[in-house]
């Protein structure tokens, strides 16, 4: 429950931040990054706030508007929020209800598709680097696994995806691979509409493996231009769903 000494009255809240429901906002928040109150646990009732702050109702909910987009309460119409502490995959979920706005029309996906050629050269790039045996063995294996699921359109897509999530893991920061997992949503719609055809997985296989084998060589030079030329062919690929209408677009 609020603590008593962590009460703030309207007028303080205004001389720290300028605006109420921002004052109320950080206060709530610093009691759940600290853990008074606790992940799972729903705040109090509107009117319990009101009282305790010293605000009026449309504060109180501005604030926990502000939270829910912060990704520190889960909302529901007719319930009292929900209590989240943030992690990385929460950050993104909340990033990620802005971007797919944005992934309305070619020029929104192609934006956000250069963004992925930037962060996957430059993950190759260490890769080629930096890689463990132990990661060079599993991108091997996964490769292995891309090769025999060509044909098999379900199949190939799944081996795909984790062929590339496994660039992610190797500077073994745990942002990256909750980024790869974000742009596997956000593009999804798009990459399960592209063509398929067996020349098509073999095509993207060779993108894999010439990206695979410039990693073996320690060659990042070669890395990095390998995965670029693979993406380049990718999004020939993801362009083609545009062909198909807007409400594809509209649902990415």
């Amino acid at each position: 429950m609020l603590a008593v000494n962590k009460v703030l009255t309207e007028p303080a809240i205004r001389r720290r931040s300028g605006r109420a429901s921002d004052g109320l906002a950080e206060s709530l928040a610093a009691l759940i990054e600290a853990g008074e109150i606790e992940e799972g646990e729903r705040l109090p009732p509107e009117r319990d706030l009101m009282q305790r702050y010293g605000v009026s109702r449309t504060v109180v909910r501005e604030a926990i508007t502000s939270l829910a987009n912060r990704g520190l309460l889960l909302t529901r119409p007719g319930f009292r929020p929900v209590v989240r502490k943030p992690d990385y995959d929460r950050a993104l979920d909340t990033v990620g209800q802005f971007v797919r706005h944005l992934l309305r029309d070619e020029e929104g996906v192609r934006n956000l598709f250069e963004t992925r050629v930037f962060v996957e050269s430059a993950l190759a790039r260490a890769a080629a680097r930096d890689a463990r045996k132990e990661d060079i063995e599993e991108l091997g294996a996964a490769l292995e696994r891309n090769r025999a699921a060509i044909g098999d359109s379900e199949t190939f897509y799944a081996t795909d995806v984790a062929f590339h999530a496994l660039l992610y893991r190797i500077p073994r920061n745990p942002i990256y691979p909750v980024l790869h997992k974000a742009y596997v949503e956000w593009l999804v719609r798009h990459w399960s509409d592209m063509p398929r055809a067996v020349d098509i997985d073999r095509l993207n296989f060779a993108g894999h493996a010439a990206v695979f084998d410039a990693i073996v060589g320690r060659d990042a030079d070669a890395a990095e231009q390998a995965m670029r030329r693979h993406l380049e062919v990718a999004w020939e690929l993801v362009r083609s769903t545009f062909a198909k209408g807007p409400d594809l677009a509209d649902s990415a």
